[in-house]
């Protein structure tokens, strides 16, 4: 008589390629995959036991176990789409899956729960794109061009990964991209910042600790790194990591094992390790501030993100981007900058970069009661930052144009005023290696009058 095969329950969860979970007859955890463990950052230890619903919370419709009771009656296995809090507390799409189990006899005795993560999925079309792959990454200029064009080399390998760029140019986001491209996008994308917690805790973030490691360690915990496994771990702000757990990080990243704070015991790992940064970790190595070897472990590859003010090509799409989706997600009609308001966003230098303007935008449209946003409902540190642009202000810029003048090229006062201002305009491009940002800078002016004054002296 054949036999059914005792069955290795947690083996065999490991070997369903999505979050999964087995729930007893009273919908009581019984068992989850590590990827299911990655999406609600519980491990089953902690939570065998524990109704499922009060694990994986989610908008599905699962209220008191509704999608539970009605597939363990009906024995018809329900699907349906919705989100999912991680972790992090963040929304994971998901594609919620509910059948349900039978012992031998054919009497229903549990369910299995599958959670599919379809974030990465494109709903249009497989279009290859990168802009259609996040819609908040958006970049038409030559800088961004270029970054885009890396992203599918650097997504076809293994290797480690250095992402530079000042704060708020979407680090995060071309790592996430990258993490998705590779061959690594069905196992979880864990993200640490290495700047938000101090040393002893960010060791235990990473690599776990074990129960009584230190005061408050009542349970065993899993670390970011185990987490990961066979997926990617976004280490950013890697800059302010302390000399100490730098040590620890290589020694994992050379040996691809490492040991929980206060365990005896090493664990094994494959990880993906895509870095990020706004220091310059050049000079914080001969600070003695990071360490050489680490750095050069990390920076096997490396994009580089430009600041928006050397994106200028990109800020009127961005813009109109972020105009529509708050426009929407306040229900409002569609908005739109006045003139005013437009050559103000257009000229600005954005210091805080794709961030910063995701404000300003989001300000305006919750101020303003129109559809027509004039500078009247812009933030008012926009006018401190730097010299308004209306016509008023023309014989200030000219002064301080003239000053500038005398001192570069102490030309006489028969010449035209255009053949002066034409080649003063000349010289500090050339001064400043043709950067019409600096140029305009170095002039008083925004970036839009100069654009108009080289136009008119033949200049483009």
């Amino acid at each position: 008589m054949h036999k059914t095969p005792d069955l290795n329950i947690p083996q065999l969860l490991e070997g369903i390629p999505h979050a999964a979970m087995i729930l007893d007859q009273r919908f009581h955890i019984v068992s989850m995959n590590r990827l299911m463990e990655a999406m609600t950052g519980r491990s089953t230890k902690d939570v065998a036991g524990v109704h499922g619903e009060l694990v994986v919370r989610s908008n599905t419709g699962n209220v008191r176990g509704q999608l539970y009771s009605e597939c363990m009656q009906s024995g018809e296995a329900v699907t349906i789409r919705g989100d999912v809090l991680n972790g992090n507390r963040l929304k994971v799409p998901v594609q919620y899956t509910v059948s349900a189990l039978t012992n031998q006899e054919g009497d229903r005795c549990g369910l299995l729960v599958l959670a599919e993560d379809i974030s990465s999925y494109n709903k249009t079309d497989q279009d290859s794109s990168l802009e259609s792959t996040s819609k908040d990454l958006i970049g038409y200029s030559p800088k961004m061009q270029k970054v885009f064009e890396l992203i599918p080399l650097i997504s076809q390998t293994d290797a480690s990964v250095m992402i530079t760029g000042e704060t708020g140019t979407g680090k995060d986001k071309i790592a996430e991209i990258i993490h998705r491209k590779s061959s690594r996008a069905r196992f979880p994308f864990v993200k640490v910042n290495c700047g938000a917690l101090p040393s002893g805790l960010l060791e235990s973030e990473l690599f776990g600790h074990v129960k009584g490691a230190f005061t408050g360690a009542t349970r065993n915990k899993a670390g970011m790194f185990k987490l990961a496994h066979k997926g990617t771990l976004f280490l950013t702000e890697i800059g302010d990591m302390e000399l100490p757990l730098q040590v620890k990080l290589l020694t994992v990243l050379d040996d691809k094992t490492f040991t929980p704070v206060g365990g005896e015991q090493k664990i094994s790992v494959d990880v993906r390790i895509i870095a990020a940064t706004h220091r310059p970790l050049r000079e914080q190595i001969q600070n003695n501030e990071f360490r050489e070897d680490l750095f050069y472990r990390l920076h096997v590859l490396h994009a580089h993100l430009p600041p928006l003010r050397e994106r200028e090509e990109d800020i009127r799409y961005l813009l109109d981007h972020f105009l529509g989706h708050f426009s929407k997600a306040l229900s409002k009609p569609q908005a739109s900058f006045a003139s005013g308001a437009m050559e103000l966003l257009l000229t600005y230098q954005y210091p805080g970069n794709i961030r910063e303007l995701k404000n300003i935008v989001e300000y305006s449209v919750n101020i303003c009661k129109s559809q027509n946003i004039g500078r009247e409902v812009l933030p008012p540190y926009l006018f401190e930052a730097q010299p308004p642009f209306a016509e008023n202000t023309e014989s200030a810029s000219s002064q301080s144009v003239n000053t500038k003048m005398q001192g570069i090229t102490g030309l006489t006062d028969n010449q035209s005023w255009e053949s002066i201002e034409r080649e003063m305009i000349v010289d500090m491009l050339l001064e400043h290696g043709g950067s019409r940002l600096k140029t305009a800078a170095s002039l008083g002016w925004g970036r839009m009058k100069l654009w108009r004054k080289m136009k008119s002296y033949g200049l483009l």
